[in-house]
């Protein structure tokens, strides 16, 4: 079990059902919680996780609940808006368990302005405490029912949810005029740069395959082309229905503060996996990320198409069997 959250129950802290668990990683062991508790996870790779440990695991909660826990996100705002989501839906008490760099700190001296609190708790460079549920006391925390960029709607806590990445920027304006007939934007996000795709004519199919459920939540009303399929899937283990002609992509490079370049080796092998034996991938990515020994391992030529200081975008093409 999360050490805080184990030491909350020895001292003090009773659950009682139904359970709400909301936004644990993998790191978090449940195993010890009552059995028949809700697990809501929006990342594909870490719902699937814990759906394969047995817990009932949905990518949002619907459904009220007697006492609800929330792992904190770094996103300050996103943090606040779980925080009131599950006060709104918690007939009876909330725990908030978050390391030191996930700012605890600071969402503990908030709570505490509003509501008394219990415990606080410290282990394993972190805080737990809990309250009992009022909703009305964080009602300013809640998220806005929509949040825009330009003529696209985004969601708090989705990457680049303020403003249009300028990594997808630069990578939209060297693609070009022809993609080919079957596309697949690997890692979507809410759906700039599928927007983009779509205005090509020669474009028969897009796949848009994202793992942030909100973000493809997003997506889905951002693009109302018949052309556009939806996924809500773990791009590196992702297989297309059809042969794919062309790969576009932005593939995250971390799911912590760390900067981790194995997460865009697997969307490169996965894009190498489902382009046609005379596919395309057009990728863009930070200038430092390390890419191109796995490009060259899996496509018969790369070429570095465009980039700055910051970004580069690159083309890879014929990918090896």
């Amino acid at each position: 079990m999360s050490p805080r959250l184990e030491l909350a129950l020895q001292n003090g802290l009773s659950l009682s059902q139904p359970l709400t668990v909301i936004c644990p990683v993998p790191e978090h062991d449940l195993s010890t919680l009552p059995p028949g508790a809700q697990v809501v996870q929006p990342f594909k790779p870490f719902h699937d996780c814990f759906a394969a440990q047995g817990f009932d695991t949905v990518p949002e909660a619907k459904n009220p609940c007697q006492d609800a826990i929330v792992f904190l996100p770094r996103a300050k705002a996103l943090a606040r808006a779980m925080i009131q989501r599950a006060c709104s839906r918690a007939a009876g008490v909330v725990v908030v368990d978050g390391a030191k760099t996930d700012g605890v700190d600071s969402i503990l001296k908030d709570v505490r302005k509003r509501i008394a609190v219990e415990g606080p708790l410290s282990k394993a460079h972190g805080k737990i405490f809990w309250f009992q549920a009022n909703a009305a006391a964080l009602e300013d925390w809640a998220a806005p029912a929509t949040q825009k960029v330009g003529d696209f709607q985004t969601a708090p806590g989705v990457f680049s949810a303020d403003g249009v990445d300028p990594a997808s920027a630069m990578s939209s304006n060297v693609l070009p005029a022809k993609l080919g007939a079957r596309v697949a934007d690997l890692g979507a996000g809410w759906g700039y740069l599928s927007a983009e795709i779509l205005k090509r004519d020669d474009v028969k199919s897009l796949h848009l395959v994202e793992a942030d459920h909100a973000a493809l939540t997003c997506a889905r009303r951002n693009i109302l082309d018949s052309r556009a399929q939806f996924y809500w899937a773990d791009a590196v283990k992702w297989t297309a229905p059809e042969p794919i002609d062309t790969v576009v992509m932005n593939p995250p490079f971390h799911t912590s503060r760390s900067a981790d370049p194995a997460l865009g080796q697997g969307f490169i092998v996965a894009a190498a996996r489902n382009l046609t034996r005379n596919g395309t991938l057009w990728m863009v990515a930070n200038r430092h990320l390390p890419y191109e020994t796995t490009l060259n391992e899996h496509f018969a030529q790369v070429t570095e198409i465009a980039g700055d200081n910051r970004f580069k975008v690159l083309q890879a093409s014929r990918p090896r069997r």
